[in-house]
């Protein structure tokens, strides 16, 4: 993975992901179809991050620029759009197996939680991930990294979740791990061991949930394989009491929080939110009442559509009431087994725009710097501008609204992820 200086110019349309005001924090309201468009760009990249940000005819008259020309990597993006690498901010790729048999069912009518009675559904994820190997794990993990990358995502989280025990979740957190090292891009490793109760603690719940705090918290964390923990607050998983004192139980041991909430039922986000998580997901079910909270915090709300169009259904997440209501949204594709496999954040920005009713540019600011902050890296990541990370997505198009237009299409050229660049995908 070499790492070389690189000056990317003739850039028709970069979106910078500066605002007029240069306010920090996620975006919301009318800051968020900002996206700081500038022609005729150039980006200058070195030791992984960048260092300016400007016009082409400028950069090519920059005596440093001038001085180094040898040594530079140089891009000529040919008019084409630039912009920060995707922020993939939920996504679960640690797994074994397809879940064929689950989509046949939900295609004869069953629904996620009759299949999920009849042992489909994240169960069988279950047995395939504590059979297999670590090394195999880790290769299905980096090869869903690569594919992401393919599509112009530098920036995955990566959630643990279909091992529910001490041993194969630790060892899908290794597996994350490993992952990582083999790829340029950055990866925010995640422990989702409160996924659901596993079959030997069936009418035993708090007992699992002890498990989980007592054990496989503290455990991932003094070993520094997550650097949050996440929790499936729904009927069928875990009762809010018991979200809660797993969320708790991972901020003592120095663990980010964030959640899965009101996908298929609502629950009141004031409980979670006083916990300050860096975001709650899915929020198919929210309220006004909710909407009024999130915007009074910086938790994100991070909206995944891909899974409503897997799984068949006609209500998509408010995502208008709640930028209009003033919470700060991301947009990520939530890929797993069972009710999202997609990898392309261009797919799930054209889902919202069609679905959702939010501008491109909205929904690219969704993908991409909130999305950091859903991670807790908006310092670093989700903007184009110097002393931020070198990560950058060059798309063959024109017009940046035509990467949500184009639906069904892999338009990503090219990516430059942490300063390395990655080969272009095969057409």
């Amino acid at each position: 993975m070499e790492r070389r200086p690189s000056l990317l110019v003739n850039i028709g349309q970069l979106l910078t992901m500066r605002t007029a005001s240069g306010s920090q924090g996620p975006r919301r309201g009318s800051a968020l179809p900002e996206i700081g468009i500038l022609t005729d760009a150039a980006v200058l990249c070195d030791t992984g991050k960048i260092v300016s940000v400007g016009t082409t005819r400028d950069a090519l008259k920059d005596p440093w620029i001038k001085k180094n020309k040898r040594r530079l990597l140089q891009i000529d993006c040919g008019s084409r759009v630039v912009l920060p690498g995707f922020v993939d901010s939920h996504t679960h790729p640690v797994f074994a197996a397809t879940r064929l048999v689950d989509f046949e069912k939900r295609i004869s009518g069953a629904t996620y939680e009759e299949i999920a009675e009849a042992g489909g559904g994240i169960q069988s994820s279950l047995t395939a991930v504590r059979g297999a190997g670590k090394s195999q794990l880790s290769q299905n993990v980096l090869r869903a990294l690569r594919t992401f990358a393919a599509h112009g995502t530098t920036t995955v989280e990566a959630k643990s979740g279909y091992g529910l025990s001490l041993k194969a979740e630790l060892k899908s957190l290794e597996a994350i791990r490993s992952a990582a090292r083999e790829w340029p891009g950055t990866v925010a490793p995640t422990l989702l061991g409160a996924h659901v109760v596993p079959p030997e603690f069936q009418g035993r719940t708090d007992d699992y949930v002890k498990l989980v705090c007592e054990e496989m918290i503290p455990r991932a964390a003094k070993r520094g394989l997550a650097a949050s923990a996440d929790v499936f607050c729904e009927r069928g998983a875990f009762a809010e009491e018991q979200s809660l004192k797993i969320l708790a139980a991972a901020r003592s041991h120095g663990l980010s929080i964030r959640a899965h909430v009101s996908q298929l039922t609502r629950t009141s986000v004031e409980r979670l939110l006083a916990l300050q998580p860096l975001s709650l997901d899915h929020l198919d079910f929210v309220n006004d009442n909710d909407i009024c909270l999130l915007a009074k915090t910086n938790t994100v709300a991070t909206l995944v559509p891909g899974a409503n169009y897997f799984l068949g259904l006609r209500e998509y997440p408010p995502a208008r009431k709640l930028i209009d209501g003033g919470a700060a949204v991301a947009l990520a594709t939530d890929y797993n087994p069972g009710t999202s496999p997609a990898l392309s954040m261009s797919f799930v920005l054209s889902l919202a725009c069609t679905q959702m009713k939010m501008t491109p540019a909205e929904a690219i600011s969704a993908g991409t710097i909130n999305g950091a902050w859903a991670l807790g890296l908006g310092d670093c990541k989700g903007s184009i501008e110097p002393g931020k990370d070198a990560d950058l997505a060059i798309f063959d198009v024109k017009d940046y609204r035509e990467i949500a237009y184009w639906f069904g299409s892999n338009l990503c050229k090219q990516v430059i992820a942490n300063g390395v660049p990655i080969a272009p995908a095969a057409d």
